[in-house]
C-alpha cells in the first residue's frame, strides 16, 4: 500500500498519513471480509494483494456506477466480491520466509533543489549532487 516512505514533514501531517494508510487497510479487510462471508469462504483464504489489485482495477467502474444509480453499484459491488473471492492462498503448510529487507536503496544522492536547476549546471558541467 506503498507506506514505505512517508511524505510528510510536519509531525501532524505524519500522524494522518499514518491514520490514512490504516483506514484504507481497514476498508480492504472488511471488503475482504464481505466477499468472504458472501462466497462461504475464510477472510484469511482470500490474498490480501489480490483483493488490492481488483479494487483498483474496479475504481473507475465503481466511480461511474456511483453516479448512475444505486441498482447498478450494487450489481457491480457482487461482481467486485465474487472478483475478489477468486484471489485464494493457497494452503503452504510448511511455507516459511526470513523476516529480512530484501530491497536495498539506491546509493544516489536526494534530488534537493530544483530539477531545472540542476539539469541547467549539469548542462554547464558543474557537480551539482
Amino acid at each position: 500500500m506503498q507506506m514505505e516512505d512517508l511524505r510528510c514533514k510536519t509531525p501532524a501531517l505524519v500522524r494522518k498519513e499514518i491514520w490514512t494508510h490504516v483506514l484504507a487497510y481497514n476498508l480492504l479487510r472488511t471488503v475482504i471480509a464481505q466477499a468472504a462471508a458472501t462466497h462461504d469462504l475464510v477472510p484469511r483464504s482470500i490474498s490480501f494483494k489480490g483483493a488490492l489489485q481488483t479494487l483498483v482495477a474496479f475504481q473507475p467502474m465503481l466511480e461511474l456506477a456511483a453516479a448512475a444509480g444505486r441498482g447498478q453499484g450494487l450489481r457491480l459491488y457482487q461482481h467486485l466480491l465474487r472478483a475478489i473471492a477468486t484471489h485464494r492462498v493457497a494452503v503452504r503448510p510448511d511455507r516459511f520466509e526470513p523476516r529480512a529487507k530484501k530491497r536495498r536503496r539506491d546509493h544516489y544522492a536526494w534530488l534537493t533543489k530544483p530539477r531545472s536547476e540542476v539539469k541547467r549546471k549539469m548542462a554547464k558541467g558543474v557537480t551539482v549532487i
